[in-house]
């Protein structure tokens, strides 16, 4: 299950209706390689694909690529605003450890706990 909130379908909501988005249009989740800690979260509007799961709130679609959610179940979706940052956040349990920017994270692997690598702290996200 992934978790979305209020202000996340709210403010999802506010941007489909002020690009004028065309019916079953959503915020498109996924998970790609890359980032400093392994895997990249992407979000992107579009429309769904064969085999992507779909969670419909109040009629605001947010659409989680088939190939990523194994690594954003458990997840919530937000919206932050903040003096330096505003956009859509992933807030993932799963992750081993995340980038200090987070957009980048390493999933975790049963039964190993990660080292800390100060390449991760955040001071060499781009």
């Amino acid at each position: 299950m992934i978790t979305i909130t209020d202000i996340a379908v709210r403010e999802l909501a506010a941007l489909l209706k002020s690009k004028d988005a065309p019916e079953g249009t959503g915020l498109r989740l996924g998970v790609e390689r890359g980032g400093c800690a392994g895997l990249a979260y992407t979000m992107k509007i579009g429309e769904s694909e064969e085999g992507d799961k779909i969670i419909d709130l109040e009629g605001t679609k947010f659409i989680v690529a088939a190939d990523s959610f194994d690594f954003l179940e458990g997840c919530t979706v937000d919206f932050t605003e903040a003096l330096s940052d505003r956009g859509f956040k992933i807030f993932n349990p799963n992750a081993a450890r995340s980038c200090g920017c987070g957009t980048s994270f390493e999933p975790s692997e049963e039964g190993k706990k990660p080292e800390y690598d100060p390449a991760l702290d955040g001071t060499q996200c781009k």
